[in-house]
């Protein structure tokens, strides 16, 4: 039995847009409250004006967006950009050109999983997982991607959940899910999968499955047409064994593994540390960002990595021409190459769990 994705979530919308990311998104909180407030001022010339397109477009009259709301620094938030790439954002929903606040009020409101992808790619499927804000390509490149909270919160006027929030999963899915494995669902977080199961692990054992390179490429033609569909499975060692697989890529692409402390590359050159020219040495798998200075034990495997038509690792550094990398981001990169590699093992660990397709 399938499922499509958007009849497991009851909620569901595309991602927000900004329409003028130049203005609104910034690697530094500091810098974008500064260009903010200049906004919010009015104090500022044609070259501002200019560079950041304050006037009003066909889908956008910012001006007037900007004048029936004021500056609050509560409104900076981190947004998820592009993959493994969180900045700063200007999020009110008064001002944001399409706020996509349907969805993205569940991801601020308080804990959350949202698990992003596309109904439609020119690129290969991919999904990724979010906690919080997401960007309308943050995931692909071409192709308008739909996020898909894991819980819901109530909204201004409606009562309390019990325990403030409810699974966004729909209560025919819950029962299929349920009757097949023979458990319990509980109405928030893991169970114990012996005897019950929650959201995160039906999150978490979808999440295994679109990450099968089986699947992806069993499947591909249907995946670039409409959103996945979700297979589900009578075996309980076997829904346990993907969730676990999925526990650990969620923990992997939300940045929150311990095994991302383990570093596989080192940066060996005193230098600017300015990002100048990005180009990989596959002989000794290094990438450099200047003419001196590189990351080494870089993998060719790690640095080919696409995710929805961006080479992670080439985008991440692209995106920072210009500017001076921090200790932080520095140290951020070399994560992301640790995540990318622990991401390619277990995709064929995946694999090598389901012993068919489709699975049963």
């Amino acid at each position: 039995m399938w499922w499509s994705i958007r009849e497991i979530f009851t909620v569901f919308q595309n991602g927000l847009k900004t329409d003028r990311d130049e203005l609104f998104f910034d690697f530094d909180s500091q810098m974008l409250e500064e260009r903010m407030c200049t906004l919010f001022d009015k104090n500022y010339g044609d070259d501002f004006k200019q560079r950041y397109r304050v006037f009003a477009s066909s889908s956008f009259d910012i001006e007037t967006r900007r004048d029936q709301t004021v500056f609050d620094r509560k409104h900076i938030k981190q947004c998820l950009y592009r993959p493994f790439d969180t900045r700063y954002l200007y999020y009110d929903p008064n001002l944001t050109s399409r706020p996509a606040y349907k969805v993205m009020h569940h991801a601020l409101a308080g804990e959350n999983l949202c698990l992003i992808t596309t109904r439609q790619t020119k690129f290969e499927f991919t999904a990724i997982a979010t906690t919080g804000l997401s960007e309308k390509a943050c995931a692909n490149s071409l192709d308008i991607n739909t996020v898909f909270p894991l819980y819901l919160y109530p909204t201004k006027g409606e009562m309390q959940f019990e325990g403030g929030r409810r699974s966004n999963l729909s209560p025919e899915c819950i029962k299929v899910f349920s009757d097949k494995l023979d458990l319990n669902f509980i109405e928030d977080g893991k169970g114990d999968l012996d005897e019950t199961f929650g959201p995160e692990d039906i999150f978490n054992y979808a999440y295994a499955v679109s990450h099968s390179p089986t699947y992806c490429s069993r499947y591909a033609e249907f995946l670039k047409i409409d959103f996945p569909r979700l297979p589900f499975t009578s075996d309980k060692e076997l829904f346990k064994a993907l969730v676990a697989k999925g526990t650990d890529l969620v923990s992997l692409h939300l940045m929150e593994s311990h095994k991302l402390n383990n570093l596989v590359t080192k940066y060996p050159i005193v230098g600017s540390n300015q990002v100048e020219t990005v180009r990989y040495d596959e002989a000794n798998q290094r990438v450099y960002i200047n003419k001196a200075q590189h990351f080494e034990g870089v993998s060719p495997g790690v640095w080919g990595f696409h995710i929805g038509g961006y080479q992670v690792c080439h985008k991440w550094l692209k995106d920072r021409k210009g500017r001076i990398l921090t200790f932080n981001e520095l140290l951020h990169y070399q994560k992301i190459i640790v995540a990318l590699k622990e991401t390619i093992r277990l995709m064929e660990e995946i694999d090598q769990l389901v012993p068919n397709w489709p699975i049963e």
